[in-house]
């Protein structure tokens, strides 16, 4: 019972602006992540104000100060018991270097078996060219690619990437666009039940490995090195992230020796497929900055050893990221 309102007005109401305070400023920054003693000091200003607010009830004087303490009381109810539960706040730093190369060894199986079925397809490809020259027609429908390799690299090392002069952002963008549409493909037909997804994968070898044996054949694998090790060790597994992301998706459908709905399995991996696909599109980035800039270049404008060397740094950096980053901290997922 109140026996002095104006006194307790005047003691509770630094309380009731404290916590107004507090509320006004989390309303600001909605992800702001408070520690434990925030956490309590909210929840006891909280009580304090709802206890004040039913000893006021009693009273039909200051239809005011009730008026702000039922709101107040409200804002703090549906903070404490709603608007922040769940809420995390999205972080590109610890997404990229934890959420996604955890991600990535969690479904390490599914990019084993991408790898496996390229690897297959590069095989069949090396084999058909090297058995077959009349084969190339057929395995390498792109027009550059048709010719005698030895007189593309006598004709590249002339050029001098002049042929690029100007135009080195615009043919890197293009590139993005082309890598990652085919990353995309991968993980799109996971739909037809990894079917696609497969043959994808498969296809993408027999041309890797077809280009392969026709430049070894002519003598030019030191060109070919320098051509792809810049690019090719980020684009191409970049291109077998997306198909890893395709098998997981794929997987989802199948749904082998589970019980769960399809819906269930399907918001299950859901982040998991996101992650991959944009950890594969970032790749994508780098590696078509790389193409346009670095790998279009031959010798003498940049020494074939200097391309060998930064892809082959390349490769170890991007071995050692999804192999160890983020393995000792706490990844954070929706």
């Amino acid at each position: 019972m109140i026996v002095n309102l104006d006194k307790f007005i005047a003691e509770e109401r630094p309380k009731w602006l404290e916590l107004d305070v507090t509320l006004e400023r989390l309303a600001r920054d909605p992800w702001r992540q408070l520690t434990v003693d925030e956490a309590r000091n909210l929840e006891r200003l909280y009580q304090r104000a709802s206890a004040d607010l039913a000893r006021l009830a009693t009273f039909a004087a200051e239809p005011e100060t009730r008026g702000f303490l039922e709101r107040l009381v409200a804002r703090g109810y549906a903070e404490i018991h709603g608007a922040r539960e769940g809420g995390r706040r999205f972080r590109l730093w610890h997404w990229f270097t934890v959420v996604w190369p955890n991600t990535f060894r969690r479904r390490i199986g599914a990019f084993g078996l991408a790898v496996v079925l390229t690897l297959v397809g590069v095989a069949f490809g090396g084999f058909a060219a090297g058995f077959d020259p009349d084969a190339k027609e057929v395995l390498l429908p792109f027009a550059h690619l048709q010719g005698d390799p030895s007189e593309r690299v006598a004709r590249e090392e002339q050029q001098r990437g002049k042929d690029l002069s100007g135009h080195k952002a615009a043919f890197s963008g293009q590139l993005m666009t082309h890598n990652t549409q085919v990353t995309l493909t991968a993980v799109g037909l996971g739909m037809t039940y990894g079917v696609g997804t497969i043959v994808l994968l498969f296809y993408n070898g027999v041309i890797l490995g077809a280009v392969a044996v026709d430049y070894l054949l002519a003598g030019q694998g030191v060109f070919l090195a320098g051509w792809l090790l810049p690019h090719g060790t980020v684009e191409i597994p970049a291109i077998l992230v997306g198909g890893q992301a395709g098998l997981v998706l794929a997987s989802a459908l199948l749904g082998r020796g589970r019980r769960a709905p399809l819906s269930s399995r399907l918001r299950e991996v859901a982040p998991d497929v996101v992650t991959l696909c944009f950890g594969a599109a970032l790749m994508l980035v780098w590696a078509g900055v790389v193409e346009a800039f670095l790998s279009q270049y031959h010798e003498p404008v940049i020494p074939y050893w200097v391309k060998i060397v930064f892809g082959l740094v390349e490769a170890t950096a991007l071995t050692w990221f999804l192999a160890r980053a983020g393995r000792n901290r706490k990844e954070s997922r929706p």
